[in-house]
């Protein structure tokens, strides 16, 4: 056996106790050195260049539809997103680069705005309000539209995170969006 074993099966119970559902999927990036050790836990209001700077591997070259990703250039302006996330959880590692790569190639002049907030492994972060949120699993995005929340995005976009979040912002889909089969109806 392993000597590593114990400690990916103790990784292991720590991420599925936590609701960050591990994928068995390959991390967007390649391992670095400093991917020993847990890595670092951001919680409150994030900007993308602190979580790329303190949490190595957080950079993709994940491939993206950027049909998609050019389309959200031109969506009704006005919609609010939020990406809540954990620095800590495997999901928000593969989803987030995703996004991030999505937003790039869409360009500078978005016509919504984005905000980021890190969680801690309980879900929490100062002035977030989990339970009025019904935040259960990250990374989960919300789009709100005219002070409405109008869909949000769960855990995994079943269709790609800039496709998805193409359809919410657009109009073409409403409600909840996640690849998992636990969640009910979108709040």
């Amino acid at each position: 056996m392993s000597a590593d074993l114990p400690r990916t099966l103790a990784v292991a119970a720590v991420l599925a106790a936590s609701g960050c559902r591990s994928t068995g999927t390959t991390p967007p990036s390649s391992p670095s050195p400093s991917q020993d050790q847990a890595p670092p836990v951001l919680v409150g209001p994030l900007e993308r260049a602190t979580v790329e700077r303190d949490v190595p591997g957080w950079i993709s070259d994940a491939e993206i539809d950027r049909e998609a990703a050019a389309k959200l250039a031109s969506v009704p302006p006005g919609a609010e997103v939020t990406v809540i996330l954990g620095t800590w959880c495997g999901d928000s590692r593969r989803e987030v680069p995703r996004l991030w790569r999505a937003l790039d190639a869409a360009g500078a002049a978005l016509p919504f705005t984005v905000k980021y907030v890190g969680v801690d492994r309980q879900k929490t972060a100062p002035e977030l309000d989990k339970a009025a949120l019904d935040l259960r699993y990250v990374p989960t995005v919300i789009v709100v539209r005219d002070g409405r929340e109008v869909g949000r995005i769960v855990e995994s976009a079943p269709d790609g995170i800039e496709r998805e979040l193409l359809a919410l912002l657009d109009g073409s889909k409403t409600g909840l969006v996640t690849g998992r089969t636990d969640l009910g109806p979108s709040p």
